[in-house]
């Protein structure tokens, strides 16, 4: 399977050698945990790119929410959006989500520190929506 061919419905797609690691504004570097797609979200077909950024945690974390919302967006533009034509049709949400340790999907993690930010496409160019 390539880095960028979709797996089943629903099911997530694990992050490829090519993926592991992507710097970002804050300077931190993320990882892919996985992308969940067709799955829907309140307004439709959404995409979720799930990232594990371990230097947001509560305990010993250096980068802060107002950076970490800064990474997001970059992660939106610069990884999603190129990505976005692998999955089939255009989704109408985007969702990007960093946490500080994988979660799996779905699962409550309280302990992890977890940030998800909604966008919406549109002429290439992710916006910010409510979630």
């Amino acid at each position: 399977m390539s880095d960028h061919e979709p797996t089943e419905p629903g099911r997530p797609q694990a992050a490829s050698a090519q993926d592991a690691r992507i710097a970002v504004p804050s300077g931190q570097v993320v990882t892919l945990q996985d992308v969940i797609w067709n799955v829907p979200g309140p307004d439709g077909l959404a995409l979720r790119f799930r990232f594990v950024a371990p230097q947001i945690a509560r305990d010993g974390g250096t980068v802060s929410y107002e950076q970490a919302v800064q990474d997001i967006q970059h992660l939106c533009q610069t990884y999603a959006v190129p990505r976005l034509a692998t999955f089939g049709p255009m989704p109408a949400q985007v969702i990007i989500s960093l946490s500080d340790t994988a979660v799996a999907f779905g699962e409550a993690a309280p302990e992890a520190t977890q940030y998800f930010e909604s966008f919406r496409i549109q002429d290439g160019r992710c916006i910010w929506d409510l979630y």
